[in-house]
């Protein structure tokens, strides 16, 4: 069967899922949303509770953490990560996710060559990439404010 471009672009259409970027940019904010919520619910638990402000906002990071990897660990964060995408992503709870869900799917590997090899196959080139560009951006506006001075 010899089909054009024209008909093959059709027919593509025609198969073709509509797109629900719009739906699922909405769920994203709203996850993303409730997560920020969640930590910031927590800091103000730990300052009602006595603890510093600065103290209260690492408990909250510490604990978003342990959430974001126990919630991954029992297969719960991966379900939800499903419906709200990038809303789960970006939090730090994602980093969490990032880390803990190789490390579970190679664990059969054992410890090292699986577990601690394959644990920042994810998050190794995050940190590697937003490490150097941190420097990066550092070091320009150091060289900025020399400049100015």
């Amino acid at each position: 069967m010899n089909v054009t471009k024209k008909q093959y672009g059709e027919m593509t259409k025609k198969t073709s899922p509509n797109s629900t970027i719009f739906k699922n940019c909405i769920k994203a904010f709203l996850v993303g949303g409730l997560i920020c919520l969640i930590g910031q619910g927590l800091t103000n638990l730990y300052m009602y509770w006595g603890v510093s402000a600065d103290n209260s906002k690492l408990l909250c990071t510490i604990t978003l953490v342990f959430l974001g990897a126990f919630l991954t660990a029992i297969h719960v964060y991966d379900n939800i990560a499903k419906h709200a995408g990038a809303g789960t992503i970006v939090p730090i709870t994602g980093f969490a996710n990032s880390i803990v869900a190789p490390a579970i799917e190679f664990k059969s590997e054992g410890f090292i060559t699986g577990l601690g090899v394959k644990m920042f196959v994810i998050a190794g080139p995050v940190l590697v990439f937003g490490i150097t560009a941190s420097a990066i951006y550092g070091l320009i506006l150091y060289l900025i404010q020399v400049m100015h001075h």
